[in-house]
């Protein structure tokens, strides 16, 4: 039984993130998409929240587990006794970043291979930062992310602009 983990900011997790990991899941007995807790980057959304909108999307899913983490992803892949790391890519500069992650993962676990799918055309331009900026300035996003993930964000945002 191969089991992969399919790690991730997910900031919020998008409808390019599902793709991956319901195409991942086919590949793979078992699937753990784990969120990370402490990503370098301010997040929208704590990491109890960003497990919970993953939980939610991949419901259906039987052989999906959502978890966090913390530390180096190869570590946290070898704790669960994943023997591959799943990554997404899209157009453009993704390949360069995906590499340069794969190769430094293989530098601190050799046993640990990573397995990149190429993300549906209608996905190459989801990003979740992208996500965030519209939602945030009033845009309809409900076509880029699962439905949970839309209300969260009007309700986000909602109440932040009555702060202002």
């Amino acid at each position: 039984m191969v089991k992969a983990l399919y790690p991730g900011t997910f900031d919020p997790v998008h409808n390019g993130h599902l793709d991956i990991a319901v195409r991942a899941s086919r590949l793979f007995d078992t699937l753990i998409v784990a969120v990370y807790e402490t990503p370098p980057k301010n997040t929208l959304f704590a990491p109890h929240e960003r497990v919970d909108l993953f939980k939610c999307a991949v419901e259906s899913v039987g052989n999906v587990e959502v978890t966090s983490f913390s530390g180096l992803t190869p570590h946290f892949a070898r704790e669960i006794g994943a023997e591959v790391i799943v990554r997404g890519l899209r157009a453009g500069p993704d390949f360069d970043t995906e590499s340069e992650l794969a190769l430094m993962w293989r530098q601190l676990d050799s046993g640990i291979d990573v397995a990149c799918l190429i993300s549906e055309l209608k996905y190459q331009f989801v990003f979740s930062s992208r996500i965030k900026e519209v939602a945030h300035l009033g845009g309809d996003v409900s076509a880029l992310v699962p439905e949970a993930v839309s209300t969260k964000l009007r309700d986000r945002f909602k109440f932040q602009s009555q702060e202002i």
